[in-house]
């Protein structure tokens, strides 16, 4: 189990129209010029946004060496998950989910067409 930093990089880049970029001078990966996620090289872990406060507050309930938050997302809705514990499946998931929330209905219907 666990991730490194680069096959969260390949899973990220792996849904349609996502791109490495920036976000407040980090690197991080954008869909459809949206924010995606982000690596945070401060404690190796992927930021999820979309994850509301009260699925995240289950997540770390459950799986608290995974998941955590920091002060500086106490107030957004995502969580963080430490790559060295997460499964990509996981990942995955909670990827999808958010690229879903920003991409266009035609890119969706290619998506599950594919799937």
């Amino acid at each position: 189990m666990g991730m490194t930093a680069e096959e969260a990089r390949a899973l990220a880049l792996s849904f349609p129209e996502t791109e490495e970029g920036t976000a407040y001078g980090h690197p991080a990966f954008k869909a459809f010029g949206k924010f995606l996620t982000r690596i945070r090289g401060e404690d190796d872990s992927l930021v999820i946004v979309g994850v509301g406060f009260d699925e995240r507050e289950m997540l770390i309930e459950a799986e608290p060496e995974v998941f955590h938050v920091t002060p500086h997302y106490r107030n957004y809705p995502a969580v963080l998950a430490r790559l060295s514990k997460v499964d990509a499946e996981t990942v995955r998931g909670l990827l999808e989910r958010r690229w879903r929330a920003v991409a266009p209905r035609k890119f969706l219907k290619a998506f599950d067409a594919e799937a």
